[in-house]
């Protein structure tokens, strides 16, 4: 391994646990001002965790900010701990969990939050390509591997649900209810991801671990593994004709930059670090994250949000020792996204700029840039057709109760398209997902992070033929039946058929979580999916539709 890494991990295995990493990472003294509050070695190494785990996401590593504030000491010690206890405790607005009221952390934990980060952040090592080697472990090779499907599951119609704070997936058979089996992953699987092939399934934790899972083995499992940073958000894989299951490509929060591996083992070819001039400011961006990956069906490249410096980095993968990269310049601060019908334009939200960028990849150019509510959060998004307006494609936000609707046909409705036609009143700000199927004429939409348990243990749904009449609320978290705790309803998914649509009922890791069922057409309960091993379920991820993009 690189000295430098080597030296701060010396005492480890490499990135063995992602909390044991980050702790030791951030364990380096730093100077702090006179006056700032003090945390012992222990607090540190169990505030360095819980911050990975519940705050980095939206307020960064170096805790810079992008989708959350600045939590930079300049700014944090002014507030003084009472304010930032508070805040952590009871959440904001804009779309900060209540972590305290929620459950999430105790009256001793937000405290020490509250005085962690008035300290100075310490960044955590890089990762070279022969440090990610030194993770990489194929554990059943390309040769021992089943040549056909060696069992009777309907594969397209598994679904893949986190287990968060277990740090495992649940493989669930769509149409029989019931756990295939569980396997141990990285922590908080952020992303599931199939192969163009349906083989083989792509999971990727908060902590930059990444399993592939072989589907046609009598028992799927894990066949392949490797860490690829620190922290990381997104797996994809080549969808191309021709180069289906060749490539995977993991994109990481730390350190900043992707890499590109070998489909069947895993095994890393390519890093392109992502830190650079921002696209508004023109200034230097060290901690340039990669947020949403997407794999073109039109050629072979992957469109690579960076999401600090508003850059989408379409990567041609035909050459790898020859790699080609076109960088569209779009507002900052990148986040998720998906493509509309057609699937040539990307849409992709800039949610701490309140935008959505219209990337042409056919065309390989920005062709739009449109204001919608304040921090949009669609996940893949939803598309329909409009009565009014036509195929349009909808974002939910993380900032206010709005669903913004926007224009997708430039060719039998160019005077909608790459306009938001519809803004319309939701149940409640705090969403994270939105979701509508081919084959229905529902619009869900989550709200998992609204202060308001009843919003967040409840779903919102629409009629898309008459869009005026509002909101439908249906208390999801109240037909699973499972006693107390937070129970956070996260995630509208369907399955294949697109006549069922699953929730997850994400409770604390000591309550009883959920799956819940309900059927699309009626919008009834149709089976609560319970078991002990289903810990913290929050992502859940069908096979056909997320091979497909159909969403």
């Amino acid at each position: 391994m690189k000295s430098s890494y080597k030296k701060t991990l010396a005492a480890l295995a490499v990135l063995a646990t992602l909390p044991l990493a980050i702790a030791n990472a951030y364990a380096a003294d730093a100077a702090a001002p006179a006056g700032t509050p003090t945390l012992t070695a222990d607090e540190i190494k169990q505030a360095n965790q819980i911050y990975f785990e519940r705050c980095a996401g939206c307020h960064g590593v170096l805790r810079k900010g992008a989708t959350g504030k600045p939590l930079t000491p300049d700014l944090t010690t002014v507030k003084g701990t009472a304010f930032l206890k508070k805040t952590i405790a009871n959440g904001t607005p804009g779309g900060m969990p209540n972590f305290g009221t929620g459950g999430e952390l105790t009256v001793d934990q937000v405290d020490m939050m509250a005085r962690y980060i008035q300290q100075p952040p310490v960044a955590p090592p890089e990762m070279s390509l022969e440090d990610m080697k030194a993770t990489w472990k194929v554990i059943v090779p390309v040769k021992d591997r089943p040549t056909k499907k060696m069992n009777n599951y309907n594969i397209s119609n598994v679904f893949s649900t986190t287990l968060r704070d277990s740090g495992e997936v649940a493989l669930i058979d769509g149409d029989t209810k019931e756990i295939i089996t569980i396997l141990k992953t990285g922590y908080a699987v952020h992303i599931s991801r199939y192969s163009a092939s349906g083989r083989y399934l792509y999971v990727t934790g908060r902590d930059a671990k990444i399993n592939l899972i072989d589907l046609w083995m009598e028992k799927p499992a894990i066949v392949a593994e490797i860490k690829t940073g620190v922290e990381a958000r997104s797996v994809e894989t080549s969808k191309f004709k021709g180069w289906e299951d060749k490539y995977a490509i993991s994109g990481t929060y730390w350190p900043p930059q992707f890499v590109i591996m070998e489909g069947d083992t895993l095994k890393p070819l390519k890093i392109v670090v992502t830190s650079g001039i921002a696209s508004e400011t023109n200034e230097y961006v060290k901690e340039a994250r990669v947020a949403a990956i997407v794999a073109s069906h039109y050629k072979p490249e992957f469109m690579v949000n960076v999401k600090e410096t508003g850059k989408v980095m379409i990567v041609d993968y035909s050459d790898l020792n020859n790699l080609k990269t076109t960088t569209i310049d779009t507002p900052r601060f990148l986040h998720d996204g998906g493509f509309e019908s057609t699937k040539r334009y990307f849409m992709d939200a800039a949610n701490a700029s309140n935008k959505i960028a219209v990337i042409d990849i056919k065309a390989n150019k920005l062709a739009a840039t449109i204001d919608v509510g304040k921090v949009p959060h669609p996940g893949r998004g939803a598309n329909f057709i409009d009565p009014k307006f036509g195929p349009v494609w909808a974002t939910s936000h993380l900032g206010d109760d709005t669903i913004a609707v926007i224009g997708t046909d430039p060719v039998k409705h160019k005077q909608h398209a790459w306009k938001m036609v519809r803004t319309i009143k939701g149940h409640g700000s705090g969403s994270l997902f939105i979701k509508s199927h081919p084959k229905s004429t529902n619009l869900w939409v989550d709200a998992p992070l609204n202060k308001d348990a009843k919003i967040s243990q409840s779903i919102g749904v629409l009629d898309i033929n008459n869009l005026d009449k509002g909101v439908t609320v249906l208390p999801i978290a109240e037909w699973a039946n499972l006693g107390d705790g937070a129970k956070r309803v996260v995630q509208p998914e369907y399955n294949k058929a697109g006549d069922e649509v699953w929730f997850a009922v994400w409770n604390a890791a000591d309550k009883k979580s959920a799956i819940v069922v309900v059927d699309d057409k009626t919008r009834k309960l149709k089976k609560v999916i319970t078991d002990p091993r289903l810990i913290t379920p929050t992502g859940h991820f069908n096979l056909n539709n997320t091979m497909h993009d159909i969403y």
